[in-house]
């Protein structure tokens, strides 16, 4: 362990101090659960900025509310999901895990945002960009940690 490793884990636990989510000694995030809540926040922020500035355009006439892609709200758990991804130690695990990953909740939005088709842009996206974020969350941290252990 470096000495860097030691400054950041001085409890001994191998688990940074403080913040949030809970990261183990190498930046990796400890649990699923704090997986889900740390990126469903960054959704939801992500969606109330974009209702923020929606409706801020929509005030000064530059189009009508509810046009903005929601899809842009899975910015800040993206930024999560590749500071995670990063922490890993490169190998065949976090890429393949990633991928499924990327694959599984591309495909789970897709499939949300055909059945709020009715709905404006920003719902729709809006619930698309959740139901992408909750299976990205789920299907990464369960297989890149199955996977790491396969793998050794």
């Amino acid at each position: 362990m470096t000495e860097q490793q030691r400054n950041r884990t001085a409890d001994g636990t191998g688990q940074q101090p403080g913040g949030f989510p809970r990261r183990d000694s190498h930046g990796r995030v400890l649990t699923l659960g704090d997986l889900l809540g740390i990126s469903l926040a960054g959704w939801f922020i992500g969606v109330l900025a974009l209702v923020l500035f929606d409706w801020a355009f929509a005030g000064l006439g530059a189009g009508s509310f509810g046009h903005t892609n929601g899809w842009l709200a899975i910015i800040l758990p993206a930024w999560l999901f590749w500071d995670d991804f990063r922490a890993w130690e490169f190998g065949a695990a976090r890429v393949v895990a990633a991928l499924v990953a990327a694959a599984l909740a591309v495909l789970g939005g897709l499939l949300v945002a055909g059945f709020a088709a009715g709905l404006a842009p920003l719902a729709t996206g809006g619930l698309a960009a959740a139901a992408f974020t909750l299976v990205y969350a789920v299907v990464w941290f369960r297989g890149v940690h199955w996977l790491a252990r396969r793998t050794g």
